[in-house]
Order: structure tokens, then C-alpha cells, then sequence
């Protein structure tokens, strides 16, 4: 009877499913290594785009602010457009306070009232001055005159 030779035993180093496995294993932890960097980086960009967009509207709101008069009382413009009419014409009165908590133009039948930014149609038959009083929360009052002349 013929003796089986035992098999030889396969060294490590020669089973080539080993080798297809480690470098699969290491593509995928080089693809997942590329990915989450970039998801970092995209994270990162998004951030500093944020404070970017917040700090850019925070800048507009103070020029905002400050154009409508910030937190002082005061009367930001009052004016007559055009300041020389033909009688039976109409032109406008407009003005602007800030911190007013009630606005009296004078002598004018229309109510008016505190805005940043306000017009009135008006049509005097003769030259008029017409004065816009405005009065803040504290009773403070600070008042403005514009001549409108009639032709």
C-alpha cells in the first residue's frame, strides 16, 4: 500500500487571498481618510462662511442704525419737494424722525406720525412755513421749519 505523502503545509506569505485583502483594506481606508478630511474641510469652510454672513449683517444693521438715528432723538430730515409750486399744485412735505414717540406738523389737517421716512401731500394757495414738532418718550421736543412758496 502506498503511502499519502502528508501535504505541505502553504506558508502564509503564498496565499495570494491575504495579499488582495490587506490592499483592499487599505484602499478603503485611504478612501475613507480622503473623505472625511474633506468632510472637515467642507465643515470648516461652512463655519467661517457663517460668521462671515453674520458679521457682514451685523455691520449693516449698526449703518442702518445709525442712519435712522441710532438711539438719539432727533429729527433726521424735513423738507419740501418741490419747494416752489403753482398755486392749484400739490408738492410734498417729508420727514424723518428717530426715538419720537409722537410727530405734530403744522398747520396741516392730515394725522401724521413717527417714521424714519414719511410724506405728505400738501396744495396751499399761498406761501406757506410749515413746522413738524416731534416729542419723545420723555417729553423732550425738537422741532423743524421748511418754507414751501406758492406762485
Amino acid at each position: 500500500m502506498l503511502i499519502d505523502p502528508l501535504p505541505e503545509k502553504k506558508s502564509l506569505l503564498r496565499n495570494p487571498l491575504l495579499y488582495t485583502s490587506a490592499v483592499v483594506v487599505a484602499a478603503l481606508l485611504g478612501v475613507v481618510y480622503v473623505m472625511f478630511s474633506r468632510w472637515q474641510e467642507h465643515r470648516s469652510i461652512d463655519r467661517q462662511a457663517r460668521e462671515q454672513r453674520a458679521e457682514k449683517q451685523r455691520e449693516e444693521d449698526r449703518v442702518a442704525l445709525e442712519q435712522l438715528g441710532g438711539k438719539d432723538f432727533t429729527i433726521l430730515s424735513f423738507y419740501a419737494s418741490p419747494t416752489v409750486i403753482r398755486r392749484g399744485e400739490s408738492a410734498q412735505l417729508c420727514y424723518g424722525v428717530s426715538n419720537a414717540k409722537s410727530v405734530k406738523l403744522e398747520p396741516q389737517p392730515q394725522p401724521v406720525w413717527p417714521s424714519a421716512a414719511h410724506c405728505v401731500d400738501v396744495s396751499p394757495t399761498k406761501s406757506m412755513t410749515y413746522t413738524l414738532t416731534a416729542v419723545d418718550a420723555a417729553g423732550a421736543t425738537k422741532s423743524q421749519t421748511v418754507e414751501l412758496k406758492v406762485r
